[in-house]
């Protein structure tokens, strides 16, 4: 597939990452020549320097014969250019544009052909608010990803000592639970992916990721961990656009405090928010936590702007007795420290977010979902299966009989309203959103071509 992202920014760094090792032909536009030169000394990709918003710079990227514009740079407005100029001009199939600002996304009439042809808005913001929201509703879990428009959830999390599944066999889980349906989808161990079998044997300190549908994921991490008390109190820092989203979503179901070091800001946003308290300071000062009785935080969530300022005071946090607490991260670097350190419960990238949902777009085959898991290494899809016995290689079929790519597991099969764990004789039926795992990213193209349709495969 021939990609244009427009700025080379954290997002479309990533992204251009992320999509350059799965043999697309990558352009990066940005204005910033060194920026530009990293990128192109550390990828296969091809750059051009100049605003993406001007046809001659389009032009010279290729959009004539582009399938897809990627707009992702710091302005909204440039990002809409873009996609206008791409569209009138060249009639690029697919244009994905980031936008930020609640003022144009309140309006969804405005990205229609008929007004700005944007054929996917991007708003890692509400990512960001919608990952942590699961979050909060789920203590103890590291991962909470929603399948099938939330029907199905696949949830990560660390075994315990004590779990009632932990130094017991995999098959074990169906005697414990017997009215649950649930599956094992994979387990890391020291990092390392192991295939879940039947004989597989828990140790503590696995990662667990495993599905099940949504009323039935606490019942299922009470087998792997000494359950957490629900969440009542919430400490967000920092009042940025993800700050203040977060408090507006979570403020009628918790008490939220949140903490804004700008006098205009934290006035701003005390304006806005119905029952939520705005704290003018720093979240970094100790006095302060100590005075809001941060001992008795069930979360503290860290979003401001400044990624040092995030663990620093996260940490801080930690230490002074907040149960549970989590840094937005930005620098893919820090991601990897804080997820092997003990003092940060959960890393948050916007990077990792944003990109699952754009891999949704860029994935050959119907895939109605696409998560990045394990900081880009491993994947979770939802595809959905198209054509009949005759042109699909995996209709008609029981799972046991679909050769599925090394490493990978089929985890549920959701039909209509019905969610179906994914036993070995089941069959898959036209229509179905098949819930997939993937330890090896790189097989993804096998898993492509399992779901495309063809004229026959008899």
């Amino acid at each position: 597939m021939k990609i244009i992202i427009l700025g080379a920014g954290q997002v479309g760094s990533t992204v251009a990452e992320n999509l350059s090792s799965e043999a697309n032909d990558i352009t990066v536009v940005d204005t910033r020549v060194g920026v530009l030169q990293d990128l192109q000394d550390r990828l296969d990709i091809r750059t051009v320097h100049g605003s993406g918003t001007y046809p001659e710079v389009l032009e010279r990227a290729g959009a004539p014969d582009a399938d897809m514009i990627l707009a992702v740079t710091n302005s909204d407005e440039a990002n809409m250019t873009a996609c206008q100029v791409a569209y009138t001009l060249f009639h690029t199939p697919t244009k994905i544009a980031r936008v930020r600002a609640v003022e144009y996304l309140t309006y969804p009439q405005l990205f229609s052909p008929d007004a700005l042809p944007i054929d996917v808005i991007i708003s890692p913001e509400q990512l960001v608010t919608d990952y942590v929201q699961r979050l909060v509703e789920h203590p103890g879990a590291l991962q909470v990803l929603d399948f099938a428009q939330g029907r199905v959830r696949l949830v990560c999390v660390r075994a315990y000592y004590g779990g009632p599944l932990v130094g017991h066999e995999l098959s074990t889980l169906r005697e414990h639970m017997p009215g649950t349906p649930t599956r094992v989808a994979a387990i890391f161990r020291r990092g390392k992916p192991i295939l879940p079998e039947g004989d597989t044997v828990i140790e503590a300190g696995d990662e667990v990721f495993f599905i099940a549908a949504k009323k039935d994921i606490r019942a299922v991490m009470s087998e792997l961990r000494r359950l957490e008390k629900p969440v009542k109190r919430l400490t967000i820092a920092g009042g940025g656009n993800i700050g203040k989203r977060l408090a507006q979503a979570l403020e009628r179901r918790y008490q939220v405090k949140l903490i804004e070091h700008s006098p205009e800001r934290a006035r701003e946003i005390s304006e806005e928010l119905k029952r939520a308290i705005v704290l003018l300071g720093d979240a970094a000062d100790e006095e302060l936590l100590l005075e809001e009785n941060i001992e008795n935080t069930d979360v503290f969530c860290a979003v401001t702007n400044d990624d040092e300022a995030n663990i620093l005071s996260a940490m801080l946090a930690k230490r002074l007795g907040a149960r549970q607490v989590m840094a937005l991260i930005n620098r893919a670097a820090y991601v990897e420290l804080i997820q092997s350190s003990e003092d940060i419960d959960i890393a948050v990238s916007p990077q990792q977010a944003t990109i699952g949902s754009l891999l949704a777009h860029i994935r050959r085959g119907d895939m109605a979902n696409v998560h990045s898991l394990r900081r880009g290494a491993a994947e979770a899809m939802e595809a959905v299966a198209h054509g009949t016995p005759a042109s699909s290689r995996v209709i008609g079929r029981a799972i046991d009989e679909i050769r599925l790519p090394p490493g990978t597991t089929i985890g549920a099969v959701v039909r209509g309203d019905e969610v179906l764990m994914a036993h070995h004789d089941l069959v898959i039926e036209p229509e179905d959103h098949v819930i997939l795992f993937l330890v090896d990213k790189k097989r993804v193209p096998e898993v492509e071509r399992l779901f495309s349709v063809g004229v026959t495969f008899l």
